[in-house]
């Protein structure tokens, strides 16, 4: 609380001191907008100064880290600034910090401004060297690690960058192609598909870089603003950004699994907005005209004069197709099935994107029911006073079961980044009586222990938790809590993602008298611990089996990400874990000893190998001859883990009484549940986890934590 009236205090003195800015603007880019971003800087440069978790000094050190940071985000791959452009922007390598204290953008200025000529330079680039065939018989490699690939010495060599990736676009294509030809053609037949499949691979290449270009061009200096302000933010940690507006939306959307509009997901084509699908019971679906493929030429607010969106930036078409609850938007829209132009009607409506939301099924084994309960995201909606959460869901879902008389319940977390810390420790006060769940810490201060205080439990049969290397944040808070009371059995990969700082979402708006919409800072103020005192962050939560996953050895996770806070830990607090189980250990040693001799995991074990070595290979041949025998050594190793996943289990899942109603109605609904349990039939590590659930055996009584 004492950090929260240190950011309303804040907010007060910004205020007035905003102001003074507003005078010191310049015109730089005929789109720019230089009071706003002045601003900008001045509040975020405020927030994080005085209330991001790390205590960061804006000094030589920072400077650095923005400078390259902030050339390498806009140029990845070397495709635009040479050695000489790089020079020309050192002036200012450690000066950042002192223009960003003055409000001073020149360093963007004259980056953006290169930037900017350069990307107009690089369509005749591309143009002109796909106009013609390369030379493949040249020997000669690429490395597309462009992190060990340091700028061009000068425009020829820029081109010559081009070049090498262009022709590796077009080798790879070429190589795809000829996969589908004639193995016994003769040499002539060869030389002539190969040079037919040349060139319709540089069409192919032309096409895609000349979409990429078109989207490139709709960016607007705010775009490449946003892109420098969040290379400012991210030197404080990886998980603080700046969300523009339009990114906020699709936050307040992602995290409380709902939006108001026509429930169409929509994509750029060409110059035209095309649906790219419609949401299982939104009002496009509903209503029944709009179609994926359709293109959508012109939108009208009711009765209002259409506007021709033909053109147009996806995201502002977006903003006219989307509304309010009950309002009416109607579409010119031109038909993918025939051409046909036609206007369609839609009523706005609240659209809950389905597949965000809890979701179960039921399975039998050994002559037992058990429950298993996909959890893609712990959501909640802020908005609504009758919001729809994954915690009351979750709380539903398992009432559900319990009515079908399921003896244990896997609770699948896999891929799931997390979300709102609120509904992950109320789901976990679902498992126990009451008791500490996690602590928070803000910086300097003590932390703060979390509990779940309802008494009631709503599940106390056996759990078992599914989790993989993308289980993070929330979902980490939950599994530890699991673990710590030893509720669950975590099964999943080696550990979770490790993402253990908490981050809070700040309407920059609220600091300033300023009345554009200003977007938000999305900013680590906290860290999680668990109650066992340890931290989540880079860690993650380690499984009690750990079981092969084609991420073993992969480099991804919190610890692999530049500027991630460090493990720590703080006291433990009292909790007493549950005697849930009789035989924990020895079902833990008996998963273990079945994964270990399984065939099919071994070679799970072998494959993950495999793309790691790939994943570090990052050089390529540039002859077609190398390039080839390269590609086919690789196919015949992809060749022994052909099989890798297919895996078929005798296992039937099926929906809950409560759905099967609500499929007859909603023919979507039932085809996705179908594919749904298709798949879980397929899965090995499901099969595994009911393996563990069948052999667990419940203490007579559970001693659940009364603290």
């Amino acid at each position: 609380m004492k950090t929260k009236l240190k950011i309303i205090l804040f907010l007060l003195t910004t205020l007035t001191l905003t102001s003074n800015i507003q005078s010191q603007t310049n015109t730089t880019n005929s789109n720019s907008n230089p009071e706003k971003d002045k601003i900008l800087v001045y509040i975020l440069r405020n927030i994080l100064t005085r209330s991001h978790f790390v205590v960061k000094e804006m000094n030589d050190e920072f400077s650095e880290y923005v400078f390259h940071e902030f050339i390498n985000g806009l140029d990845p791959n070397k495709r635009y600034f040479t050695k000489r452009d790089v020079k020309n922007f050192e002036k200012y390598k450690y000066d950042i910090d002192n223009q960003l204290l003055r409000e001073d953008l020149s360093f963007y200025n004259l980056v953006y401004d290169q930037f900017t000529r350069k990307i107009n330079n690089a369509k005749s680039y591309y143009v002109d060297l796909l106009a013609e065939p390369f030379n493949y018989d040249k020997k000669e490699a690429i490395n597309i690690d462009y992190d060990k690939v340091s700028f061009a010495k000068n425009e020829n060599q820029l081109i010559d960058y081009w070049r090498k990736q262009l022709k590796l676009s077009v080798l790879i294509r070429v190589q795809d192609k000829l996969k589908k030809v004639d193995k016994n053609e003769t040499e002539k037949q060869r030389r002539i598909n190969f040079k037919k499949l040349e060139k319709e691979a540089r069409s192919e290449v032309l096409k895609s870089m000349n979409e990429l270009y078109e989207r490139i061009e709709e960016l607007e200096n705010e775009d490449w603003f946003s892109t420098f302000l969040n290379t400012i933010v991210s030197a404080f940690d990886p998980h603080t950004t700046y969300m523009a507006p339009n990114m906020k939306e699709r936050f307040d959307q992602d995290m409380s699994g709902k939006l108001e509009g026509i429930g169409a997901r929509l994509q750029r084509k060409g110059i035209n907005t095309q649906v790219f699908k419609l949401v299982s019971g939104g009002p496009a679906w509903k209503q029944g005209e709009l179609e994926a493929g359709d293109i959508i030429l012109a939108v009208a607010q009711g009765n209002k004069e259409p506007l021709d969106i033909v053109g147009m930036r996806l995201d502002d078409a977006i903003k006219f197709i989307k509304g309010k609850k009950g309002t009416e938007v109607r579409l010119t829209v031109k038909k993918k099935l025939d051409g046909s132009t036609k206007i369609i009607s839609i009523i706005r409506d609240i659209v809950e994107l389905d597949e965000t939301f809890v979701k179960s099924s039921i399975v039998e084994k050994n002559g037992k029911k058990y429950g298993l309960i996909n959890l893609p995201k712990f959501y909640i909606d802020f908005d609504e006073k009758s919001y729809r959460d994954s915690a009351k869901d979750m709380e539903k879902e398992i009432e559900r079961l319990k009515k079908e008389g399921v003896s244990g319940l896997i609770i699948d977390l896999r891929n799931n980044g997390g979300g709102s810390l609120k509904t992950a420790i109320e789901i976990s006060g679902l498992f126990i009586k009451k008791g500490p769940i996690v602590q928070i810490k803000y910086r300097g201060e003590a932390p703060i222990v979390k509990h779940d205080t309802n008494e009631k439990i709503q599940w106390d049969g056996a759990v078992i938790v599914l989790v993989n290397e993308f289980s993070a944040s929330a979902s980490e808070i939950f599994a530890a809590a699991m673990q710590d009371y030893n509720r669950a059995i975590i099964i999943g990969g080696n550990q979770t993602y490790g993402k253990g700082t908490v981050q809070s979402v700040l309407p920059i708006n609220q600091f300033t008298k300023y009345e554009e919409n200003l977007g938000a800072l999305k900013m680590t103020i906290q860290k999680f611990y668990r109650i066992n005192g340890g931290s989540t962050q880079i860690e993650g939560v380690y499984s009690d089996i750990a079981i092969p996953s084609r991420y073993s050895y992969m480099k991804f996770g919190e610890r692999d990400l530049e500027g991630a806070l460090i493990w720590d830990k703080v006291n433990q607090v009292d909790y007493i874990p549950t005697k849930s189980y009789k035989n924990f250990s020895e079902v833990v040693y008996n998963s273990k000893q079945r994964i270990a001799s399984d065939s099919k995991f071994k070679l799970i074990n072998e494959y993950a190998k495999w793309l790691k070595k790939n994943q570090d290979n990052t050089s390529y041949s540039l002859n077609y001859g190398a390039f080839s025998e390269e590609n086919l050594l690789q196919e015949k190793e992809a060749e022994r883990f052909k099989t890798v996943f297919d895996y078929e289990s005798d296992l039937n899942f099926t929906s809950p009484e409560y759905e099967l109603s609500l499929q007859k109605k909603d023919t979507v609904l039932a085809d996705k549940r179908l594919s749904w349990y298709k798949n879980l039939s397929k899965d090995v590590y499901v099969d595994e986890a009911l393996n563990v659930l069948s052999e667990l055996k419940l203490t007579t009584s559970n001693n659940i934590s009364k603290k």
